[in-house]
């Protein structure tokens, strides 16, 4: 992919994607147990998960689902996400909407915020949860890696707009991407080579979203965009403290990165490395106050570890009841890995987890 980068025969991730769905051809396929229809909600694709109706029951549970990929790739289409939210469907017997956004390169930051926020507040309409037979008081908000991004980010937002009737009940973050603020934490030095998701992996699909030049990648890695000397980082840099934020058992023997000089160029280019609907970590406390009860999903073997961990802290020093979940011999994205030939204990365990938390929250 970096190759046909390169001689600029086409975006690679548009390659890599379309390497994706050629290998994973997946059509709308109903079952008697959940029926499965592709709409659109406010100019946004959306993918639909009903069970079918109870004789003794009036209104469904439902769940706003956001899928991962870097906002580069992926789909609500793909058969690993259709496969987690069928099930989540069945288990839980909700109905999931699983947001279709667009991806990098075809739009970058916000337009991947704006869609899901789009999508989520047209479901959250009392005529449109009328129509899809679902309780407004038990709708959660949910996604993994960037899609836990933008349903943080989704969440923060929807807390802020006084008009809105209906809000979520709970919003469920599975190791969530949260800030490009400090890419020196202890997990990010601890798994920086882990397959899956390593640092430059991860610092790349930020450039990306940015719609910045990877050779920013550098100064990003050493932390020269937050530098002491960086003015417009210097009133984030409390909310972002993982030395107080994280357990002396996540902090080890690592030590802060902090640069005195830095590069204030980087935040001009991209501004949105401070815009707390990128990175929601950053948000002020009066915002993290209104957020609802909040699950939080990490893994041992991610540098995404601890922005999981943090927000988890945040919220919970904010007031907000949080359930940390985190497992010690798990990997990044290893939740949707639960079918053939991908079928991984690690995801069965922590999938099972949380629809448990779900099941018993909402």
């Amino acid at each position: 992919c970096h190759l046909v980068h390169y001689l600029r025969l086409s975006h690679h991730l548009i390659v890599l994607n379309y390497l994706i769905g050629t290998f994973d051809k997946l059509k709308s396929v109903s079952s008697e147990h959940v029926t499965i229809t592709d709409a659109v909600f406010d100019g946004v694709e959306v993918r639909v998960f009903e069970p079918p109706a109870k004789q003794d029951e009036t209104l469904k549970r439902a769940v706003v689902y956001i899928h991962g990929g870097g906002w580069a790739l992926a789909s609500a289409r793909t058969s690993l996400y259709n496969n987690l939210c069928r099930i989540m469907a069945e288990s839980l017997n909700a109905v999931v909407v699983s947001v279709e956004y667009r991806l990098v390169p075809e739009v970058c930051f916000p337009e991947q915020f704006h869609d899901a926020l789009r999508a989520t507040k047209h479901f959250l309409h009392p005529d449109v949860l009328a129509e899809y037979s679902v309780d407004p008081s038990r709708v959660a908000i949910s996604g993994d890696s960037a899609g836990g991004n933008l349903a943080a980010a989704v969440c923060q937002q929807l807390s802020k707009e006084e008009h809105m009737t209906v809000r979520p009940k709970l919003q469920a973050l599975i190791y969530p991407v949260l800030q490009a603020f400090d890419f020196n934490t202890p997990s990010y030095q601890q798994n920086m080579n882990m397959p899956v998701l390593p640092r430059y992996v991860m610092i790349n699909y930020w450039i990306d979203y940015f719609n910045g030049n990877y050779d920013l990648a550098h100064s990003l890695v050493i932390n020269n965009h937050t530098a002491l000397d960086v003015s417009p980082a210097l009133s984030f840099r409390g909310r972002l403290n993982w030395t107080s934020l994280l357990p002396s058992s996540f902090k080890k023997d690592y030590k802060p990165v902090v640069q005195t000089t830095g590069t204030a160029e980087i935040v001009q280019k991209l501004p949105a490395l401070l815009d707390v609907r990128a990175v929601p970590l950053l948000a002020e406390n009066d915002v993290l106050q209104r957020q609802p009860k909040t699950y939080v999903l990490t893994c041992e073997n991610d540098v995404l570890r601890d922005d999981g961990v943090m927000y988890a802290k945040r919220l919970e020093n904010a007031g907000v009841e949080v359930t940390l979940d985190h497992f010690d011999d798990c990997f990044h994205g290893c939740m949707i890995f639960t079918i053939w030939p991908t079928d991984f204990s690690a995801g069965v365990q922590t999938r099972n987890s949380y629809i448990k938390w779900l099941d018993e929250n909402l």
